[in-house]
């Protein structure tokens, strides 16, 4: 996969989705295949307490890909003021009037804002999909929009605009610094889970009250 160098490393070119346009472009490395042992993809990444960078100041990032030429994520809990509906309208998809203004857009990283991505299950068949794992996928096209303005989208999903990555090694030696907590992802609290419990819930998983890590920070 061809990477560029951004704000933060190197990230994936010619990501394709955005709030005005998409077009079809990305086709993700399938890292279903490598060593579970070395690969973080399927994972999330909380921010701990102490992370102060506001793009990801109490997150949770959903990594999409992570390959020695480094990784790939997603904010799964810090919604925008739009919805759903001002992307249909912007994207002039036609859907009831206010039909889909429950349904939060999420900021998916500080990196290309402007570009979108619907994560989603099942995977299903679309024009611009990529898989993270066989239930789990990515889509940039504007196929599976107009089935979930038609209510025939897949049955789980989260919309983002922009993207986190990270360039080689730079994930591990953030991690190595204590930066984030890691574990496999779950789909719970991928899909369900209210936003505003969604770090502290992906923190659970792995047995960690991150209030209690912050009181013993801000007790250090």
């Amino acid at each position: 996969m061809n990477y560029v160098l951004s704000e933060r490393g190197y990230l994936p070119t010619k990501i394709a989705c955005s709030a005005s346009k998409l077009v079809t472009t990305v086709r993700l490395t399938d890292t279903c295949h490598m060593n579970e042992q070395i690969s973080l993809n399927n994972h999330f990444l909380i921010a701990m307490p102490q992370l102060g960078d506001p793009n990801f100041f109490h997150t949770v990032t959903y990594l999409c890909e992570h390959t020695d030429a480094g990784a790939m994520g997603l904010v799964i809990n810090r919604p925008l003021d739009i919805t759903l509906t001002d992307i249909f309208e912007q994207m002039s998809i036609e859907t009831k009037v206010d039909e889909f203004d429950h349904i939060p857009v999420f900021m998916g990283g500080p990196v290309e804002q402007e570009r979108g991505f619907v994560l989603h299950q099942p995977a299903g068949d679309w024009e611009a999909s990529q898989t993270v794992t066989e239930q789990i996928a990515i889509t940039s096209s504007r196929d599976i929009l107009e089935a979930i303005a038609r209510h025939e989208g897949p049955e789980q999903f989260v919309i983002v605009l922009g993207y986190a990555g990270w360039g080689s090694g730079q994930l591990e030696q953030e991690l190595a610094d204590n930066t984030w907590l890691n574990g496999p992802a779950q789909d719970d609290v991928l899909f369900n889970t209210p936003v505003e419990q969604r770090w502290e819930a992906a923190a659970a998983l792995l047995g960690i009250d991150l209030n209690l890590i912050s009181t013993q920070t801000g007790h250090a």
